[in-house]
């Protein structure tokens, strides 16, 4: 089936079309797992689905240029606050920083602390196929091992009250991030063969119970950053 809008309910994982993703992998990736994923329309989609996935491939400025267009930024950044299921690939994950070095003077949504520069040290850039990841030891979703990376930029540090994996390309940078619910890759789990898709399963089935926002379950409150 195609990654155009459902027109039909009944869907778990809702897709934030940001204009700069390929989206026919994300859908088909989901579905793979026995979910039902549907490409969002609105603000409320996004207040209301189980799970939300904010994918992307291209520019950070084309990217926060359509979330603010289409009034999503701040729906996105409530879930985060509340630390529910959201789910960041690639430049997902740059865009949820405060700041690009792909695009100065524009500001990211804010919710993980930090800046975005380019990949350094000597290696090609882009950074294009298979790299391996560490993770520590306590991360809920995040595992080491191998995944598949299409990336030029680069988050340095794992921000604070943030569970972090780490990468290798010419120097160390973030390959992941985690806290509660929220689950950041700069790799693209939709790609990375088995390993991806044991990850994809771990954030649908093990997301903490607490980031409920109907009321029906206690929420997580910890300050976020955005």
């Amino acid at each position: 089936m195609s990654a155009a809008r459902v027109a039909t309910g009944g869907y778990e994982v809702g897709i934030v079309p940001t204009g700069v993703a390929n989206l026919e992998t994300v859908v088909a990736a989901f579905r793979r797992l026995g979910r039902t994923p549907r490409v969002l329309d609105s603000a409320t989609d996004i207040r209301d689905a189980e799970y939300v996935v904010l994918p992307g491939v291209g520019s950070f400025a084309d990217g926060l240029a359509e979330l603010r267009r289409q009034g999503w930024d701040e729906a996105l950044r409530r879930r985060i606050r509340e630390l529910r299921p959201t789910l960041g690939i690639c430049l997902g994950l740059q865009l949820l920083c405060e700041w690009s070095d792909e695009a100065p003077g524009i500001p990211g949504l804010g919710c993980v602390p930090g800046r975005t520069v380019r990949l350094a040290g000597g290696c090609r850039v882009p950074q294009l196929g298979w790299n391996r990841i560490t993770a520590p030891a306590d991360a809920v979703f995040l595992r080491s091992g191998i995944f598949y990376f299409a990336n030029s930029y680069r988050l340095e540090a794992v921000p604070p009250d943030w569970t972090g994996a780490i990468g290798l390309h010419g120097t160390r940078f973030v390959a992941g991030l985690e806290r509660g619910g929220v689950l950041a890759c700069q790799f693209h789990p939709e790609l990375s063969g088995k390993t991806g898709a044991a990850l994809l399963g771990r954030w649908l089935e093990q997301t903490p119970a607490a980031e409920a926002h109907d009321g029906s379950r206690t929420r997580v409150r910890l300050a976020a950053a955005c």
